[in-house]
């Protein structure tokens, strides 16, 4: 594996080339090599829990940036779940204008520092580059998110990231519950009109599924804490400790606390479990519990934090998305001494990033695939000893499209782990619509919403994962964004 400085000279060398010329081609532009992203190696990064990847170089980011065909058309936009002009900032990192490039951004994403590093660009807007295409390898398309981290972290290295512009005070309030992305998202959009806005988090941090639920190795915290700076700079009050549903009702928001609306976004707080014997043993977690403590509470800092966390030599998680990578990632670093990610499909099925899962397999995390738990055994304290398992073979194709898992008879057999993660999926948080009748809710317990994100309840707007389950921070922010657009349409004809 090349050190970064390394690979900075030569893309150095390249650029200086590709610069020399008078124009360039498309040939030239399809010749240029993708970018990889420079990272910490596997044997050093599970030491510690510093960020994997460690950016782009100016002049890996100039060059990845000049693969860019500029299509007309701009199908890598219609991939995007906010619009981002995305070939107008490439364009404008490839002419060296890094400051523009963060502003064209800018205007369509508030998070760019997170989105870049955890939005599953491969499945959005690299999915329709045309460079990708012309390879025949959607995984060698413009590496766009890297691009936009490049920005975003420059802007925000260089201290001149400053929040936005706040009009002049309307008088009316609104609430938020939540603090995540689509939360974040909202608050800023609405108190741009000039609306004062109260957070309601119910946690000790604000920050949601940024904070809790996404390792330090993914998205450093401190990232997330700037951006939570720029919402108080903007006059945000953010209220932790704060369980709306229990703390306050939400109806007492607007009929008592002069709350003009309220926008949820709570998140998909409940963890699914197996619903097999011996998930009640001691040693079993939901992957939920597991990271927050890791994560919000630093269980990883054994030197500063008292947070209690089960140590285990032998890790299975179950699951194959990107929560089962993190989970299975934090155990290792966690002091794990062999980790083992069950999954009853192939990799080919698994939702996770490919990235995510490259690092996962880098790391030492041992991939069981075609193969699920039935049952978690316990000694006579019920304290974990194994998991009994079964194997498949895939069969035809399901609602969702991925070829359903069939059982093989007889292919029973027990892994021998001292524990067990489940993270196979979050429901909606309940607590809101099981307080608040007025708010109608699908069978999964999703929020109902209609186009603008309005509820059944008036003055009440909802969105991300509280409306879509477990989605992506992009999707949950596009959410945000278009509730947001409603609301202040709403008030400004109050």
């Amino acid at each position: 594996m090349k050190s970064r400085n390394e690979m900075d000279a030569e893309a150095r060398c390249l650029l200086g080339e590709l610069l020399a010329k008078d124009k360039l081609t498309a040939r030239d532009r399809a010749s240029i090599p993708q970018q990889e992203m420079p990272s910490q190696s596997a044997g050093e990064r599970i030491g510690n829990t510093s960020e994997v990847a460690l950016g782009y170089t100016p002049a890996m980011a100039r060059l990845e940036a000049m693969r860019c065909l500029q299509c007309p058309s701009k199908p890598c936009v219609s991939g995007c779940p906010v619009a981002i002009d995305i070939p107008e900032f490439v364009k404008a990192i490839a002419e060296g204008r890094d400051a523009d490039a963060i502003a064209i951004i800018k205007r369509r994403s508030l998070l760019p520092c997170v989105c870049g590093r955890v939005c599953p660009q491969e499945k959005q807007c690299m999915k329709n580059c045309t460079a990708g295409k012309i390879a025949g390898d959607p995984e060698k398309s413009v590496a766009i998110g890297r691009l936009e981290r490049y920005v975003a972290d420059l802007e925000r290295e260089s201290g001149r990231s400053v929040p936005p512009p706040v009009k002049p005070s309307t008088g009316k309030k609104v609430a938020v519950v939540g603090s995540g992305p689509a939360s974040v998202t909202f608050a800023v959009d609405v108190r741009r009109e000039g609306h004062d806005v109260t957070m309601f988090e119910a946690f000790h941090k604000p920050g949601g599924v940024l904070m809790y639920g996404i390792p330090e190795f993914r998205l450093p915290k401190s990232i997330v804490e700037k951006e939570l700076d720029n919402l108080r700079a903007m006059g945000v009050e953010i209220r932790t400790d704060f369980v709306i549903g229990r703390s306050r009702p939400l109806k007492a928001l607007l009929e008592k606390d002069g709350y003009s609306a309220v926008f949820i976004g709570s998140g998909a707080g409940l963890p699914k479990f197996m619903n097999i014997p011996g998930e009640n043993f001691v040693g079993v977690f939901s992957a939920n519990e597991y990271l927050t403590r890791a994560n919000l509470m630093k269980a990883y800092d054994t030197d500063h934090a008292d947070t209690p966390i089960y140590r285990a030599k032998r890790v299975a998680v179950l699951g194959g998305g990107n929560v089962a990578m993190d989970a299975a990632r934090t155990a290792l670093r966690l002091g794990a001494e062999k980790v083992f990610l069950v999954y009853r499909r192939t990799e080919a099925e698994m939702p996770a990033r490919v990235e995510e899962v490259r690092h996962a397999r880098e790391e030492g995390v041992e991939f069981l695939l075609l193969q699920n738990a039935v049952r978690i055994l316990g000694d006579e304290q019920d304290v974990v000893t194994g998991m009994e398992c079964v194997r498949y073979e895939l069969g035809e194709p399901d609602e969702s499209g991925r070829r359903r898992p069939v059982l093989i008879p007889g292919s029973e057999f027990v892994l021998d782990v001292d524990c067990v993660i489940v993270a196979i999926g979050n429901e909606s948080n309940p607590l809101i619509a099981a307080t608040t009748p007025e708010i109608n809710v699908d069978k999964r317990g999703h929020i109902v919403v209609d186009e603008d994100n309005r509820t059944s309840m008036p003055h009440v707007y909802a969105g991300g994962d509280i409306v879509l389950g477990a989605a992506t921070v992009i999707l949950a922010m596009g959410e945000g964004r278009r509730a947001a657009a409603a609301v202040n349409r709403e008030l400004a004809g109050a």
